[in-house]
Order: structure tokens, then sequence, then C-alpha cells
């Protein structure tokens, strides 16, 4: 037995319903989104959690909470599980991006906004500062949003940078589970929780395949 480390993103907000960038601006879970807490925390309470930590901006932290209501177990706070920021992009649709900077909307690289290369390291390293917390066979969740899991998944996986698109996007109230093993962490769940559908998300296109 090993640790693992269950990357859960929050749950729906509206500007994910409008398909709005959110980054580093702090929107609060919607109904379905305080729904999908309740429902991921009953799942995953079942996995007899050790330790949780969110990002700091509440609908991640509010979607840790529903958690750690359920578990008993207090929800730690850590900045570098944000979101990556979306500089100029923030408060703005797909298709405001798409007609306002169609060189940028191809790359996914906002004006003013965080380096992928940067937000990899940024939460791979919060990642594995938590789980070096963890008690043997230990239990970490974290909670955080979808293009800064995967980015930091990506990154703690080992993957080269071309092939980070390869990994899907997280939808709403989904996880997915990583374990350390002797050459570092492996996953053994991506996207969990729910059946496909569109992913909302302030991931690339290329990764939730919206075009």
């Amino acid at each position: 037995m090993s640790r693992r480390v269950v990357c859960l993103r929050h749950g729906q907000t509206l500007w994910n319903v409008e398909k709005r960038f959110q980054g580093h601006t702090d929107i609060a879970l919607d109904e379905t989104g305080i729904a999908q807490a309740a429902r991921a925390a009953s799942l995953l309470a079942a996995l007899r959690p050790t330790m949780l930590v969110s990002s700091d901006l509440r609908r991640a932290y509010d979607t840790a909470s529903a958690l750690g209501r359920l578990t008993g177990l207090d929800v730690a706070v850590d900045k570098d599980l944000r979101e990556r920021g979306g500089g100029e992009w923030e408060g703005l649709t797909r298709d405001e991006i798409r007609a306002g900077w169609p060189v940028e909307y191809e790359a996914w690289e906002a004006p003013g906004g965080e380096d992928v290369a940067y937000v990899a390291d940024r939460v791979a390293g919060a990642i594995g500062r938590w789980a070096s917390r963890l008690d043997e066979n230990g239990l970490l969740v974290v909670a955080s949003h979808g293009a800064a899991l995967r980015l930091g998944i990506c990154r703690l996986l080992g993957l080269p940078q071309e092939l980070w698109s390869a990994l899907g996007g997280l939808g709403n109230c989904s996880w997915s589970v990583l374990e350390e093993g002797r050459r570092g962490w492996r996953l053994l769940e991506h996207n969990a929780g729910t059946l496909p559908e569109p992913i909302s998300s302030d991931d690339s296109p290329a990764a939730t395949a919206d075009s």
C-alpha cells in the first residue's frame, strides 16, 4: 500500500454554464454545483480520506467543505492550488475570446495570464508538499480547478509538455486518483464520478473538446 491523492474539481458555477473564463475570479457554486459537491462528498467519504486541502477560491473551498462536514476533517487552504490565471480573458466567454484574440485562442495563451508550465509546476508542487505530510497509506483529497489539476497531474506523471493535451479535462465534481509508487506517481483513475459529457472549464479547447 502507498499514499494516494484524489484530485477533485469543484462543482458547477454560473460562469461554467455561460462558458466564461473564471481563472482567479472568485465565483461561487450555483445550486447545481452545491448538489454536485454533496454527491461527490458522499462518494469520497467512503474512501476514508485522512487529509483535505483546497484552493483558496470559494468554488473549490466550498466543494471541499462538503466533504469535510461528512468526514470531520478540517480543510487546509493553499493558494498554489488556484486555477490558471486568465489575465484579460477572465469573465469573457469562449466566443468573445475567439473573436477578440483568434491567434491567442488557438494557442490558449491569455494576454496577461499564466503560462501552462508555470501552473503545472505550481500545482504539482503544492500536491507534492501536502502528500509528503501523509502517513503511510494515507489519502489526501485536493479540491482545485479543471485546468490547474490537469496540468498538475501531467507534471506529476512526468509527461512531456507536447503530450499534455492527451489527458482530457475534468468535469465538475469529478476526480482523478494518483498513487505514489517506487518510481513516482501513477494515474489510477481519471475524470471519475460522472458519465462522459461536455466539459465547461477554463482548460484549453484541446483538452475539453470545446471548439
